[in-house]
């Protein structure tokens, strides 16, 4: 495709047929049986051609036998002459002689007139460490199938590998030294390159760092908890810090870096066979090689958080995760908490607008004029009997003890408050009178009648889908504030604020533990009564909603500045 020209119309994957050229692996998580169940678990058909039987487990490869060049060009013939292919991938070509016979065989095709994108997953060495290519290959697959390649999808040690056999000898030590790698290799083989990350280690500071001295690259963040999360980020590991893995797809017209949190699995056997399956499924249905790779790169990091450990060594990932129709994922160990990030995600507009508002802006700076401040904290005071009402309702709704007893201890909680609040308005100037004299707001009335709307209308666990939402909001405020104020040079000024009791009150420990059995609380709603799509719906549409009245509640305030 010529750069610059419009996409195909995609296909749809019922009507995709694709092949795997590849060895086997007998242990099913690696060669043609991780090629055909990705196939499969995309939808698409699935064809294969055999070029060598492996002896081979979770622990090593004890053995090869390849088939005859001949033999795999005629597989070849057999295959392309009578089904009509949309997409291929090559994987464990073992020797010269079969890489050889498998570029020409590709070769013929393509100069008949028929045209395919072709993934080459270079296979030379395994994720285990194992060789699986012999020595003299390099050079044919550079010389006669790369050029004739749309992707080809190295992992770091096949990529040093690979530049080293034509004199460009270095080791990928930092993202500088990935992103060079992947710009030489696709030099060298006139094609697009992915170049894995899997065996390098990078960090969000990194790649932040790396991206500001080239503005250009583009990064794509998948999976990664940031912006926006900072009550999911409690207990782990700092932002900053956290293990990234990096994978770089360089093309002629840019640069992308694909980025995920790295996990610590030994459920790794078999990730480049199948990251190169998926990626030539969604070319077959007309995805640009970008969207492809990251459609296929997500699909194979799931795979590998979602599988179960097998076997004594590396053990294979779990294709078929995406055939296994679950709403919410269950935990894992980057995202413990699957409904709480879905929630905040698929509201991450109106969440950053209400969790950034100007109201905190100016509020963190200590420059958020009085009126503003005095106007919140006056009808926080009438929100306030809402959300004791709306769990007296939750009581109602609760079909246990136990959660009878949560909803009245907030109540209490609540109640208990009161005081504390009429003290702290006093501090700016609000007597007790005034805070019962003055009338409710519009945004007031709208937020609380919809919550008590909820409840009336709903269960258990929709109600508290609406109490959610400010609750998490204000425990995200005062984490993001605190975060910021720690910061060199920070804009939030914590020293002579008026508002720093509030930060603190916010970001401290009892109201963060509040947040803490919050989100668990409906993190186990969710394994406990996993929701149809259409009640997730009407659990999403509350939070949003919600997430919408708690911004009003501010603009509401910022217009008496």
């Amino acid at each position: 495709m010529v750069f610059g020209t419009p996409p195909p119309p995609r296909r749809a994957a019922k009507d995709c047929n694709v092949l795997t050229i590849a060895g086997s692996d007998c242990s099913g998580g690696a060669g043609i049986q991780a090629d055909l169940k990705t196939f499969a678990a995309h939808g698409c058909y699935g064809t294969s051609v055999l070029t060598a039987l492996t002896a081979q487990n979770t622990i090593g490869v004890q053995g090869v036998h390849p088939v005859s060049p001949e033999f795999v060009a005629s597989q070849i013939r057999s295959v392309l002459d009578d089904v009509e292919i949309h997409a291929l991938k090559t994987g464990m070509l073992c020797n010269a002689e079969i890489s050889l016979a498998v570029s020409e065989a590709l070769t013929l095709y393509k100069n008949a007139g028929k045209p395919i994108p072709i993934v080459c997953d270079p296979v030379c060495v395994s994720t285990s460490g194992h060789t699986l290519l012999e020595p003299g290959s390099v050079d044919v697959l550079l010389d006669h199938l790369f050029p004739i390649s749309t992707l080809l999808t190295p992992n770091k040690s096949e990529t040093e590998l690979l530049l080293s056999s034509r004199g460009c000898n270095f080791e990928i030590e930092t993202l500088d030294d990935l992103v060079g790698a992947a710009t030489r290799l696709s030099a060298l083989s006139d094609c697009s390159v992915l170049v894995k990350g899997g065996h390098f280690i990078s960090s969000l500071e990194e790649v932040k760092e790396f991206s500001s001295r080239h503005p250009e690259v583009e990064v794509i963040k998948q999976n990664i908890l940031e912006e926006n999360m900072e009550i999911l980020l409690v207990g782990q590991e700092g932002t900053q810090n956290r293990k990234l893995v990096v994978d770089v797809l360089h093309q002629p017209e840019a640069t992308v870096l694909f980025c995920r949190p790295r996990i610590d699995s030994t459920s790794t056997h078999g990730t480049g066979c199948t990251l190169s399956s998926a990626i030539t499924c969604r070319l077959a249905q007309g995805f640009s090689v970008k969207d492809a790779v990251a459609e296929a790169s997500l699909y194979t990091y799931l795979g590998i958080l979602t599988a179960r450990p097998m076997g004594k060594g590396f053990g294979p990932l779990n294709h078929l995760h995406s055939v296994d129709h679950v709403a919410i994922p269950s935990p894992t160990q980057v995202n413990p908490y699957p409904f709480t990030y879905h929630l905040i995600q698929g509201s991450r507009q109106i969440w950053k607008e209400y969790v950034e508002h100007d109201f905190v802006k100016l509020l963190g700076k200590g420059i958020l004029p009085k009126a503003a401040f005095a106007h919140f904290i006056k009808q926080d005071y009438h929100y306030l009997k809402y959300y004791a009402r709306a769990y007296g309702l939750l009581a109602a709704k609760s079909s246990s003890f136990g959660a009878i007893q949560s909803a009245t201890e907030t109540i209490m909680n609540v109640i208990n408050e009161i005081a504390t609040h009429k003290t702290f308005c006093q501090s700016f100037g609000i007597s007790p009178e005034e805070l019962e004299s003055t009338p409710e707001s519009t945004a007031t009335t709208a937020y609380g009648a919809y919550i008590l709307n909820v409840g009336l209308q709903g269960d258990h666990a929709k109600l508290v889908m609406a109490l959610m939402a400010c609750l998490l909001g204000y425990g995200e405020v005062g984490l993001w504030l605190k975060k910021e104020a720690s910061l060199p040079s920070s804009w939030v000024a914590m020293e002579g604020n008026p508002y720093r009791k509030w930060i603190e009150d916010y970001s401290g420990v009892h109201y963060q533990n509040a947040v803490r059995i919050g989100i668990e609380s409906i993190e186990k709603l969710v394994v406990i009564d996993h929701p149809s799509p259409a009640r997730l719906k009407e659990w999403e549409d509350v939070w949003l909603r919600c997430a919408e009245l708690e911004k009003g509640f501010w603009d509401a305030a910022m217009a008496q500045a």
